[in-house]
């Protein structure tokens, strides 16, 4: 039986090979976590040219955290962005370089925040999911940097699996990749936006 559940692929083709990502993930529910994050990259990788080397993770305990990480990662990205004293008044001219290749230190054009929370017998999963919802949201808003939500909310373990395209049934499907999808397409309109390109 098929179904009407799920995104529609975006109309146009985006080029993500200049774009920097940042995933910030939980530590909680690995194994499903590491599929989500791995059908996030792949997705950015493979169909929109993302750069490996300009996609950075970060790992937090549990999906609680999640927000003020990225926060602070996103700030710590616009810090990099910002050439020093000594950068603005060094006597090496541009195009010469001494030393290792720089790190990329363009601010963060993209957050995807992972974390799978599963219910269990207490209140515990409906204080972290609200939580965590409400403070992505915030921190995409406050940032201007979109924050892609990449939390399950789970009711057993079997969904979780099957959400993280580790399930046993037809219906198993990598939301990851949705989210890599969504990355991309929301940076690169975010760049155009950010711009004044309606």
């Amino acid at each position: 039986m098929s179904t009407v559940k799920g995104v529609a692929p975006p109309i146009e083709k985006y080029d993500g090979s200049s774009l920097r990502v940042l995933i910030v993930h939980a530590r909680w529910n690995i194994t499903v976590v590491d599929a989500l994050i791995k059908g996030a990259i792949d997705t950015m990788t493979n169909e929109y040219s993302v750069k490996s080397e300009n996609i950075t993770i970060q790992s937090v305990s549990g999906s609680y955290e999640l927000p003020f990480a990225t926060q602070r990662l996103i700030a710590a990205s616009r810090l990099q962005a910002t050439p020093n004293a000594a950068e603005l008044f060094s006597s090496t001219p541009a195009g010469e370089q001494t030393g290792p290749p720089p790190v990329n230190t363009q601010t963060f054009d993209v957050a995807i925040c992972i974390g799978v929370l599963i219910k269990g017998s207490t209140m515990h999963f409906e204080y972290i999911a609200d939580a965590v919802s409400n403070g992505i949201m915030r921190v995409g808003l406050d940032s201007g940097i979109p924050c892609v939500f990449g939390i399950l909310t789970c009711l057993n373990d079997d969904q979780a699996l099957e959400r993280a395209g580790l399930g046993s049934s037809d219906k198993k499907h990598n939301h990851g990749i949705d989210w890599g999808h969504c990355a991309v397409e929301l940076a690169v309109k975010n760049r155009g936006w950010m711009a004044g390109k309606i």
